[in-house]
């Protein structure tokens, strides 16, 4: 008897892959097809989207149709055969092309807008391709105020109050976003009070470097006073011999007059000397020889009265 033929088994792999457009626009039908290199028998194939089977979309044989496609139908897919799903295909990676949505406009500082403050308006959008387009209007206006991702208004004032709305745009559509911007008016008196103690605290100053230049200006001038002031006294000579009564007792005196003048006169140098004048008189008898009275002119006489 011969003996049994071995058994053999034969293993098929399943390969799989994903047809599809890498691109679509937003709007548009896709087709995604999961073609096999194997003959298979009436499969059922299972659609996954990010790793997550697809239950609500419309799946017909090996074909994934994705009507009226959406932003929200990018993302990567894959397919595998029912009863081998450890057996996937190959992800594929689906984008959409889609104009900007949700546009959104905030301003900052974010609060109470007062006049005189500055502000800056953002504009932010989703879009594919991405928004690099963005231009600024003020509601009832025709030109635009600004362009680019942010818009800033400084020193703003009241009259800026108002609607203002951005508009973003890539080359499949635009769309607008608003935002109000309301500017308090700064209060009068609230402006009066700010020059008022303004102008009080400059006059303050003022008033406080002028005292300060004086006090330093007198006390600079009395310093000097003290120290420059000397005591001056003019001295004369006078050889005049008046005509006099005979007086036994001062025949032979000679009178001397100290004038004290108080002449102040700028000096430099601090302890010089004071000065004194004194005149000298010399006094004759009517009688006599005048030779007899002159006195030698080197020695100087003077009577002190003691009262």
């Amino acid at each position: 008897m011969a003996p049994p033929l071995p058994l053999v088994f034969l293993l098929m792999t399943v390969e799989l892959h994903v047809e599809a457009p890498e691109e679509v626009t937003e709007g548009e039908t896709a087709d995604l097809t999961c073609d096999t290199t194997c003959s298979l028998t009436d499969p059922t194939f299972i659609w996954y989207k990010d790793g997550r089977p697809l239950t609500t979309k419309t799946i017909k044989d090996n074909q994934l149709h994705l009507q009226t496609v959406s932003s929200e139908d990018a993302g990567s897919y894959s397919c595998a055969v029912r009863g081998s799903q450890h057996l996937r295909s190959t992800a594929h990676s689906l984008r959409v092309r889609y104009p900007p949505k949700r546009v959104s406009v905030s301003i900052s500082p974010s609060g109470e807008i007062v006049e005189g403050s500055s502000v800056t308006l953002t504009c932010s959008s989703d879009g594919n391709p991405p928004v690099k387009i963005y231009t600024w209007f003020k509601e009832s206006g025709t030109s635009p105020v600004g362009s680019g991702h942010s818009f800033s208004i400084f020193s703003i004032t009241a009259d800026h109050t108002g609607l203002y709305y951005c508009e973003a745009q890539n080359e499949h559509g635009a769309l607008n976003g608003t935002v109000m911007v309301s500017v308090k008016r700064q209060s009068l008196l609230a402006v009066w009070i700010v020059v008022g103690v303004g102008s009080f605290v400059l006059l303050l100053i003022t008033v406080l470097i002028c005292i300060f230049r004086m006090k330093k200006t007198d006390k600079s001038n009395h310093n000097e006073s003290k120290q420059d002031e000397n005591i001056y006294t003019i001295v004369t000579h006078n050889t005049s011999r008046p005509v006099q009564a005979a007086d036994s007792g001062a025949d032979d005196a000679q009178y001397a007059t100290i004038q004290n003048q108080n002449e102040v006169t700028s000096n430099d140098q601090q302890g010089e000397p004071q000065y004194a004048t004194v005149t000298f008189r010399h006094r004759t008898a009517t009688t006599g020889s005048a030779a007899q009275n002159v006195e030698d002119p080197s020695v100087i006489y003077s009577t002190v009265g003691k009262d």
